[in-house]
């Protein structure tokens, strides 16, 4: 059977860590693969963990054929909602892929130039109506978050590097702090990745300090000091990323 793994759907799913995958390899050595794996016509829609266990140890399995799809998009919807229910599914994950939901319905119901939008035509006989664009509310909650950490990753999809991003997915750095971080600059954020998880939790808290001082009024002593405090930090993160970078060029 030739199953084609299309790498923009395989982006949907988190890596394993080297214990779940484990643990799934001797449950599929030990039981077999039990559920059958997801296709729109040859290509894997669900369970791609599965067929590269099975397909790596001969292991046979069943697969079943979701008719209902009309398109890539339609795929990745129903993917995202796969996820979502998961458990085992970070909050940082559940927000971006519920965030990502909210783009491909938006998209759905942009008009093409000179027709109607999608969310105002009438529905061709037979044909669904496109499912509407989730508010801020139906995004956290189908993400089980709340709105303000539905925020917070916007701001790490923004601006953070993607050290720092992927210092959030492994769980190094919470989503509250890495928004924190993300507010500075690349090499900065780098530094304290490089830094570990005392240097970005101590990032964080200098960020949060520098913009509590920075409250005040901007002529007062206390703003002096909110900026000067700002500059030092951020100086002082890049001559460490500067310090890093030409540690690597002398190994």
């Amino acid at each position: 059977m030739n199953i084609t793994v299309n790498e923009e759907l395989l982006a949907y799913i988190d890596p394993l860590t080297p214990e779940e995958n484990e643990a799934l390899e001797r449950s599929l050595l030990a039981e077999g693969c039990r559920d059958a794996l997801v296709l729109w016509g040859d290509m894997l829609v669900d369970g791609h963990n599965r067929h590269r266990i099975c397909t790596q140890h001969g292991i046979p399995f069943n697969t079943v054929q979701n008719t209902r799809f009309k398109s890539l998009d339609d795929v990745h919807l129903w993917m995202i909602d796969q996820h979502l229910g998961r458990r085992s599914v970070s909050d940082f994950q559940r927000g971006v892929l519920a965030l990502r939901k909210k783009d491909i319905l938006t998209a759905r119901v942009q008009p093409a130039p000179g027709e109607p939008s999608a969310s105002v035509a009438e529905a061709a006989p037979g044909e669904a109506k496109p499912e509407p664009v989730p508010t801020r509310d139906a995004i956290a909650k189908s993400a089980r978050i709340s709105n303000n950490t539905i925020n917070q990753i916007e701001k790490i999809q923004k601006s953070a590097a993607p050290e720092l991003v992927a210092a959030v997915k492994s769980g190094t750095i919470s989503i509250n702090a890495a928004a924190t971080v993300a507010s500075l600059p690349f090499d900065a954020q780098v530094a304290a990745v490089a830094g570990g998880k005392k240097e970005l939790q101590q990032a964080a808290r200098q960020v949060r300090e520098s913009k509590a001082v920075a409250r005040t009024e901007p002529e007062s002593p206390e703003g002096v000091i909110a900026r000067l405090r700002q500059t030092i930090t951020e100086l002082s993160a890049e001559n460490a990323a500067l310090k890093a970078r030409l540690a690597g060029l002398n190994s």
